[in-house]
């Protein structure tokens, strides 16, 4: 049987050992901690460089670390500067994480690596004949998108867009189609478009020779690249820089991609699923994203509804986070009474199920041994509104109100924003700020 990969980890501090417990038990993969001067596992997928507030004797420790093509060394520490990054390149890392602010990014680019080490030694999966169990809840509107999906999972040539909220589960609706396809022998490769910054997206997605721009001393394989013969996942689409839109549509029609300072075109076999929080048609007549690739994108779409939507289902999957974090944290599993059932229903959940598992997780640790109160549940602040009888949250700032207004008005008139404008009483173009006002909210 195959073993897992290994995440070779040097520790200068132990100011994130719990976030890279937390990551190796999400991924499925082995820590080894090293000391410098340690022989590297050959099941290495990647060293890490804890840094921590140790960032300086880190540059100095990644020296010491021997470079090779298929190991690359990641620094992690606290210090956000774009001089020290460069520095930790120059000494020799392949990529610096300042956390918290890049933990999403590093997260999304560990997982890509455990997906190119099981690509590069194949592991017997576990199938089963429904992928989208990993999807929990039993509402009307997520079993109408869950029936839509398994349509069109067996047809790995279809081009799937989806649309939802913040923390909806587009990326495990994502991988749900990928695991139940003919790729699902293949990587499933993920990038976050909106946490990238502009400048640097181009290589990640196509790749860069040696030489291509300042601190290229090695050509590296882009994201299209990795994903060859699986599914790239493309999150956010609707942040991807304009000038970038036209070289992804050329790159799905000829599925070939060319990288960054190269001559050489690469044919490649990827199937694409695009998500996003934004209303792509409408960015189309801002001029925000281009018409082409949106129809090229827009084959099939998978809508995912905001918890607040679900009705039973948060109760359930508040049951659900209960007994697993439980058991992750060697609690007693709670039991929610009445009163939690209550708070867990009239909150509005802007951050969706992603918000629900870390208030779960907040009220376990917080509440007495065996119980989950209702008071570590949801925030006081006004970030997190209640709702009332309706969906329009109350008590909350004018601004959280005027948005809940403008999002209830446009889902009562199915998407229609001249109508949604048109009961609010205010114009479409005011109708679409408030919604604008929504995605940066969620960006």
């Amino acid at each position: 049987m195959s073993r897992s990969p290994i995440l070779a980890l040097i520790e200068l501090s132990t100011s994130f050992r719990h976030a890279w417990r937390d990551l190796a038990n999400e991924l499925g993969v082995e820590i080894v901690s090293l000391q410098v001067g340690d022989q590297v596992p050959d099941r290495a997928m990647l060293i890490a460089v804890n840094a921590g507030g140790e960032e300086d004797r880190a540059l100095d420790v990644l020296t010491l670390i021997p470079r090779t093509e298929t190991t690359p060394v990641y620094l992690i520490g606290g210090n956000p500067s774009h001089r020290f990054a460069v520095e930790a390149l120059r000494r020799g890392a392949t990529d610096y994480f300042a956390l918290p602010d890049d933990a999403d990014v590093l997260r999304r680019t560990v997982q890509t690596r455990v997906d190119t080490a099981r690509e590069s030694t194949p592991q017997p999966r576990q199938r089963t004949d429904d992928p989208f169990t990993t999807i929990h809840g039993e509402s009307p509107v997520l079993v109408r998108v869950l029936d839509a999906a398994r349509r069109v999972v067996s047809h790995e040539g279809v081009t799937v867009l989806i649309r939802g909220e913040t923390g909806t589960g587009k990326e495990l609706l994502a991988r749900a189609l990928h695991d139940g396809s003919p790729r699902s022998t293949g990587p499933f490769v993920a990038v976050n478009c909106a946490a990238i910054p502009a400048q640097l997206m181009e290589s990640e997605l196509f790749g860069h020779e040696r030489g291509a721009f300042t601190d290229a001393h090695a050509a590296k394989p882009g994201l299209f690249e990795e994903a060859h013969r699986g599914t790239l996942f493309l999150d956010e689409i609707g942040h991807l820089p304009l000038e970038l839109q036209g070289k992804l549509l050329r790159a799905l029609e000829d599925r070939r991609i060319r990288r960054v300072g190269g001559t050489q075109s690469r044919e490649l076999d990827v199937r694409i699923i695009a998500a996003t929080n934004v209303d792509l048609a409408d960015a189309v007549g801002r001029g925000a994203f281009r018409e082409d690739l949106y129809y090229r994108l827009n084959v099939v779409v998978l809508l995912l509804p905001p918890l607040r939507e679900r009705g039973d289902d948060i109760v359930t999957l508040a049951e659900r986070f209960a007994t697993e974090l439980a058991g992750r944290y060697d609690l007693p599993v709670p039991t929610l009474d009445a009163a939690t059932a209550v708070a867990l229903e009239r909150y509005a959940w802007p951050g969706n199920v992603r918000e629900l598992r870390h208030a779960v997780e907040r009220s376990l640790l917080l509440s007495s041994p065996g119980q989950l109160e209702p008071e570590h549940l949801t925030p006081t602040d006004t970030i997190g509104v209640r709702r009332s009888e309706g969906p329009i949250p109350f008590p909350a700032t004018m601004d959280t109100i005027q948005v809940a207004a403008a999002e209830a008005a446009l889902l009562r008139h199915e998407g229609n924003k001249t109508a949604a404008a048109r009961q609010l009483g205010i114009s479409r173009a005011r109708l679409q700020r408030l919604l604008d006002r929504r995605d940066e909210s969620d960006a």
